[in-house]
């Protein structure tokens, strides 16, 4: 008897359950029952003829045998994704659907002179641009829910996604000019000026909190914000200082006149913000987004802030792509 053909559905709903561990994980994923969930994983098993699932554990295990497969099939759909985009994009003349992510430093100038030169550049292609912070890019586009995305690196996982580096950025500290005490007595008990914090939940704040654990300076959570130009009005007012990247504050221009930026004491630590694809976005397409995206950074970010702040020297620089 011929043996039955099996359904891209039930391999991608098999990389699903691999992935994920439950039935009721992927139906919450995809939309699907959870009995439809399981009979696609049912037929595909009876096609196999053998046991992918070990139904007995929760989370579900896979077999000896299903672990086996799972990696052909992951192989194998990720062929197929890039041989759609290939197919979708091709060569980036040729390409006619693009999202791209970008974080908010690079939201007001960058972006703008980004779609205005791709839209020439690529002018069979749709573009859907959002600004979200690093940690929502970087999961969107593990969920394939983006194409491309400007963001820093994270510390931890970035399985699936392709990165172009494109600045190398440093943290400096920002300080009320009325400020005229000691940079190094900001970290002590006794200091009256609070430390004005960024989001634990962003990546540029646990970047942030990891060093200062480093360094073994402990300072009070009496202010923590999302948005960078509130901390950067927060200081020019006086309430308090921050550690921030050059970039980040290059961004807070019209508060330059009111405040002070200094390099950061002791040892200095840098964020890396990268252009980030899906592994089966083109890479020609994604070559050029990176190109383009160096020059506007060197343009509007790098040249500007070195030469306002000559400190800074070769510490805040564009950085060469080790994919291109």
């Amino acid at each position: 008897m011929a043996k039955k053909s099996l359904s891209l559905k039930w391999l991608e709903i098999f990389q699903l359950i691999s992935k994920l561990g439950s039935v009721q994980k992927v139906s919450a994923e995809t939309g699907l029952s959870i009995s439809t969930v399981s009979n696609h994983l049912r037929s595909l098993e009876n096609a196999l003829d053998v046991d992918l699932v070990d139904h007995s554990r929760r989370p579900m295990g896979l077999t000896p045998a299903g672990t086996v497969f799972a990696r052909h099939v992951r192989e194998g759909l990720t062929a197929l994704r890039r041989g759609e985009a290939e197919l979708r994009s091709g060569s980036w003349q040729h390409a006619t659907d693009l999202r791209l992510a970008l974080i908010d430093d690079f939201d007001n100038q960058i972006a703008p002179e980004l779609f205005r030169f791709l839209s020439a550049t690529l002018p069979r292609c749709s573009f859907r641009h959002f600004t979200r912070p690093s940690h929502e890019i970087i999961e969107k586009l593990q969920a394939q829910k983006l194409d491309a995305g400007v963001a820093t690196r994270p510390t931890g996982n970035t399985e699936g996604l392709v990165e172009f580096p494109l600045l190398r950025d440093p943290f400096i500290i920002v300080l009320p000019p009325a400020f005229n005490g000691d940079v190094q007595d900001l970290s002590s008990a006794e200091s009256q000026l609070p430390f004005l914090r960024y989001s634990r939940d962003y990546t540029i704040g646990k970047l942030i909190e990891t060093q200062l654990t480093r360094s073994k300076i402990n300072l009070p959570n009496r202010f923590e914000l999302e948005c960078n130009q509130a901390i950067m009005g927060l200081v020019a007012e006086g309430s308090g200082w921050t550690i921030t990247t050059a970039a980040s504050y290059y961004r807070a221009r019209r508060f330059h006149e009111m405040t002070r930026a200094l390099p950061l004491p002791g040892k200095s630590f840098a964020r890396t913000v990268s252009l980030f694809t899906s592994n089966v976005y083109p890479t020609t397409t994604s070559r050029l987004i990176h190109q383009t995206l160096q020059n506007l950074i060197d343009q509007h970010f790098v040249e500007p802030m070195t030469t306002r702040f000559p400190w800074l020297g070769t510490e805040f620089r564009s950085l060469p792509s080790k994919s291109a």
